[in-house]
């Protein structure tokens, strides 16, 4: 099977998340070890980042009053947060009927109406922004949902806040994902999503059940839990990006989702230029963190939302 090994050095910011899946006592561990400068396990990163790809043959706005309320004798209803954190409405709750309380935060441009179709995004955290750590420790830990605004200035961005990183996070995030496109004048044709860390095995595990509700998806420093199937038949673009040596999953869960996928991709006829434009595996090397003032590349994966290469990938879609 060929690969093309794209080098690049890419410029980015430096931002310190950390967040993790597994247990919550490994997850524990390592909030305490991205916390501090610890060097990255391993030295079995290469010389320059890594991209697998099949081979080719700034906006600003604020919080929104027009907050929709569920339809009559709809199964949910929302309580609306009051207050306000750069430009986000802050713990809104979704009650729904079937898979409870769901907290979120939520950024709606000024200029947005509802007379006019608009994209929008979703940002699941990692470990140390799930609900139990705290109202807003997601916003305050990442970046992903701010810095995904400058890419289009008729975006929608909400930022759910769970309490695990399994089935039931992931059901609530689907429900949250079918509120917004009921209730919202949303497009259908730009609905993204991302997963750091904790959060990419909640994505993916939705990514299983319902992956035609989005344009394309970016799994940051993370693991595919989800069944390829689905998100193979739907071709929903995926890019998973992670660290050479990221000291709680490895490299190694990311090349093994890119593998499966590629595979199932094949199975079905398309070409390697075909499956170049639904699948990314980008595995950066040590110099890419080390350079951005990172030690640890798990908790450095948090620089992917400053990464324009990446973030653009993804809004462009």
């Amino acid at each position: 099977m060929k690969r093309a090994i794209l080098f690049c050095l890419m410029a980015g910011t430096l931002l310190l998340a950390a967040g993790c899946g597994g247990t919550a006592d490994n997850k524990q561990n390592m909030a305490e070890e991205t916390s501090g400068t610890s060097t990255a396990a391993g030295d079995s990163s290469s010389a320059a980042d890594e991209i697998l790809t099949a081979p080719e043959s700034t906006s600003t706005g604020s919080a929104s009053d027009s907050t929709a309320a569920a339809p009559e004798n709809s199964p949910v209803s929302v309580t609306e947060g009051t207050e306000e954190y750069r430009g986000f409405l802050m713990d809104n709750v979704l009650h729904s009927e079937n898979d409870g309380d769901i907290h979120y935060h939520l950024y709606v441009p000024d200029s947005y109406d509802g007379s006019e179709p608009y994209a929008i995004f979703f940002t699941l955290p990692g470990y140390e922004g799930l609900y139990f750590q705290g109202v807003g420790e997601n916003l305050y830990s990442e970046n992903f949902a701010f810095t995904a605004q400058k890419y289009n200035p008729k975006m929608i961005v909400v930022a759910p806040q769970l309490s695990d990183w399994g089935e039931t996070s992931a059901d609530q995030t689907i429900a949250l994902v079918e509120y917004f496109l009921a209730n919202y004048n949303i497009d259908e044709d730009k609905v993204y999503a991302e997963g750091f860390s904790g959060g990419g095995e909640t994505m993916s595990l939705v990514m299983e059940k319902r992956p035609e509700l989005f344009a394309a998806y970016l799994q940051c420093s993370s693991q595919w839990d989800g069944d390829y199937e689905p998100v193979a038949e739907s071709r929903t673009p995926v890019y998973l990006a992670v660290g050479g040596s990221d000291e709680y999953y490895g490299q190694e869960p990311s090349r093994e989702a890119y593998e499966n996928l590629y595979d199932l991709y094949r199975e079905q006829g398309l070409s390697d230029e075909e499956i170049g434009e639904l699948l990314v595996l980008d595995v950066k090397d040590a110099e890419y963190f080390e350079s951005r003032g990172m030690t640890n590349q798990h908790g450095g994966g948090g620089l992917f939302a400053e990464d324009e290469d990446i973030m653009g990938w993804l809004f462009g879609k």
